[in-house]
């Protein structure tokens, strides 16, 4: 066993950088699945793994070993102490309350929400085609799903408190792009409207299917306790903006792509077109649409919203065959995962048959993971591929989208994996 792995020349604060993505790119080539940085910041070594087998042993074999690492202080700044940035006990008991909410039966009875939200964009796309206008695909795709996200939570409270607040408070979340302390302090204002909303339904006892009425119904399993007030708050917040950013950006990766790949696109529309236009399809529908949620995985391959994990050892460990301290932070980069051309023929190149059955065989497990794995993988996976997958449905049998070039696609690598500028599309019916 060798001591510690190969080190890179260059020293930086690695995984927090604007850079950060192009600098690994270049050094996962020169150093390949495991080397380390050293960070000056923290006057220590960060360790960066991309084979899946080291990945599995940090997400899954030897998960209780790890924490969440890098970048945690600053999601716990926006997001408090939700599921998302909890630890130990704290999360243990969280996931167990909140788990069956996101059960597949659950979530197939939010179809007519999402299914009103994508009729509405139909409506909305439909005036812009006849003007020949483009869309703005980027601010679309993100305020299509903050409106489903908040649908989901709030119900109709969402409308009541636009209506007394003289517009949607949640707007924000789309209005402002950085994810700084400035967007932190005005996102963690809306705490105050959030426990408004929880006292009056204690008050007025009215029945309600969202989010927050099951979070308000969640129960410890050992003492029978609901969660406490800033718990609730801080769940309901974390599912705002989970449930919201990394669905706009795979939809808006998978539109540009689609835009790109006319053969796939050929192929997703005779798909579609082979199937009932209905308003709301049920979960177990919108899974069988097999190619379809090939484009999804192959989109969600080449551009994984959440780009990077980042984990903390609590005792040393041994990954690749090197040793790893006690302490040392850790980090997954899933887009070099997703392309790490050991397990994937072309990776840069998309081809959503590769997601086929007769292919799953040929690569490890954990080469593809979009969600995360292990006990921390995303809780909502199952929602936001059914809704990608019913906005999919109900919009590309109507409209091809066509990129207009205003800008050139660069990658923006921070919390999620966006696009550097808003992507536009011209919009034409089929």
């Amino acid at each position: 066993m060798q001591a510690q792995p190969p080190e890179a020349t260059l020293q930086f604060d690695i995984g927090s950088t604007d850079d950060s993505l192009e600098r690994m790119i270049e050094l996962f080539a020169e150093h390949g699945d495991i080397y380390r940085v050293y960070v000056p910041a923290r006057q220590s070594h960060t360790y960066v793994i991309h084979h899946p087998d080291d990945v599995k042993r940090v997400l899954v074999s030897n998960h209780r070993n790890y924490t969440k690492g890098l970048g945690l202080d600053r999601v716990k700044i926006l997001l408090g102490k939700g599921l998302m940035t909890s630890e130990a006990e704290l999360w243990t008991r969280q996931r167990y309350m909140m788990q069956p909410f996101f059960h597949r039966r659950v979530i197939t009875q939010f179809a007519e929400v999402i299914g009103t939200a994508n009729s509405q964009l139909l409506t909305r796309w439909d005036d812009l085609a006849r003007r020949g206008e483009p869309v703005n695909l980027t601010d679309e795709m993100s305020s299509l799903t903050l409106e489903i996200v908040l649908r989901a939570i709030f119900g109709h409270d969402l409308e009541r408190m636009s209506q007394e607040l003289g517009g949607n408070p949640f707007e924000v979340v789309t209005k402002e792009q950085g994810r700084n302390l400035q967007f932190a302090f005005k996102f963690r204002s809306l705490t105050k409207l959030v426990a408004g909303l929880i006292e009056r339904r204690r008050r007025e006892k009215q029945e309600h299917f969202d989010y927050v009425a099951m979070l308000m119904t969640a129960r410890d399993k050992d003492s029978g306790a609901p969660m406490s007030e800033r718990q609730l708050i801080d769940e309901i917040l974390t599912l705002v903006v989970a449930g919201h950013e990394t669905t706009a950006s795979g939809l808006n990766w998978t539109w540009y792509l689609l835009s790109q790949h006319p053969e796939a696109e050929a192929r997703l529309h005779a798909e579609l077109d082979a199937v009932p236009d209905e308003t709301a399809p049920s979960l177990p529908e919108m899974e069988r649409l097999a190619y379809t949620q090939q484009v999804i995985n192959e989109a969600l391959r080449l551009y994984p919203p959440g780009w990077l994990l980042s984990r903390r050892t609590v005792q040393p460990d041994v990954l690749s065959g090197y040793e790893i301290p006690a302490g040392a932070n850790v980090l997954l980069p899933l887009y070099l995962l997703h392309r790490h051309p050991r397990y994937w023929q072309d990776p840069d190149t998309f081809f959503p048959e590769r997601f086929a059955p007769e292919h799953e065989a040929q690569r490890p497990r954990f080469a593809y993971m979009p969600f995360a794995a292990g006990p921390r993988h995303c809780i909502g996976e199952t929602f936001a591929l059914y809704e990608m997958l019913m906005h999919l449905h109900r919009i590309a049998r109507h409209f091809r989208l066509v990129h207009v070039p205003d800008k050139p696609i660069e990658l923006e690598a921070q919390i999620n994996l966006r696009t550097r500028y808003p992507l536009h599309m011209r919009l034409e019916r089929r």
